[in-house]
């Protein structure tokens, strides 16, 4: 790393404050080497999304991707906890240190709901990557997703036929036909906190099934055979906040 500085003869190098140590090597390596050292910023870590204090990293799936769909990036910062608001908005959004000051202290009071204040945050973020046209309809999409007691009306929901997976473990399904989890062992947590469940819906109304961890081994057919579900009934399968749609 401080070779690379001292190859480029870098005049400013940018870096988290987990990098410190080894920007300021890079400083005192580019002096040995009769170089002005360059100049140094570091920026605050993110913490993950998941709200342990680990910091945001793909391998640990806690992570918003900048290449991620609206409808994405919008439901994960809609599920982050909610002390991770007042950082978020500081590192995420252009909002002033003032504005911050007044929405948490709304925040504290009762006076503002965490999840109204989620959702600008989400809006914000989605409107810098794709716009605020897609900002808008990722609000919409999200709202009739998780707001309301009926998927009827959402749009974007990824679709999966019985037929073709029928004899697809519930697992892979999750976690590579449909990328709902960077892993099996992610879709297990998911089980284990009772995030994972068969959602059957006729007529507006929904029943649950949540599905236990052993289910993640089962095959698509057997989970939904045993899911006690209405004649003419539309399944989807829920991962976390991630829905599917299951077809015929």
């Amino acid at each position: 790393m401080a070779m690379d500085s001292v190859a480029i003869t870098a005049d400013v190098e940018l870096g988290g404050v987990d990098q410190l140590l080894n920007l300021q090597m890079c400083r005192k390596v580019m002096q040995i080497s009769e170089q002005t050292p360059e100049i140094v910023i570091t920026t605050p870590l993110i913490e993950g999304t998941d709200g342990t204090g680990a910091k945001m990293s793909k391998s640990k799936g806690n992570y918003v991707g900048l290449t991620a769909t609206p409808d994405d990036v919008y439901g994960r910062l809609m599920s982050i906890p909610d002390h991770l608001t007042e950082p978020y908005l500081k590192l995420l959004t252009e909002w002033t240190d003032e504005e911050i000051q007044l929405i948490s202290k709304r925040l504290a009071d009762g006076t503002a709901h965490p999840m109204a204040i989620k959702r600008i945050l989400a809006g914000d973020v989605v409107a810098a990557l794709h716009g605020l046209e897609a900002a808008q309809a990722a609000r919409a999409e999200f709202t009739a997703r998780f707001s309301k007691r009926s998927f009827g009306d959402t749009q974007n929901l990824p679709v999966v036929s019985l037929k073709e997976h029928a004899e697809t473990s519930l697992g892979t399904l999750l976690s590579q036909t449909l990328d709902f989890a960077p892993s099996l062992s992610a879709i297990r947590r998911i089980a284990q906190h009772n995030g994972l469940r068969l959602i059957s819906e006729a007529n507006g109304e929904q029943h649950t099934t949540p599905l236990a961890e052993p289910s993640v081994q089962q095959t698509l057919a057997a989970v939904v055979t045993e899911a006690s579900t209405a004649d003419g009934a539309v399944l989807y399968l829920k991962a976390g906040r991630k829905i599917a749609r299951i077809d015929s």
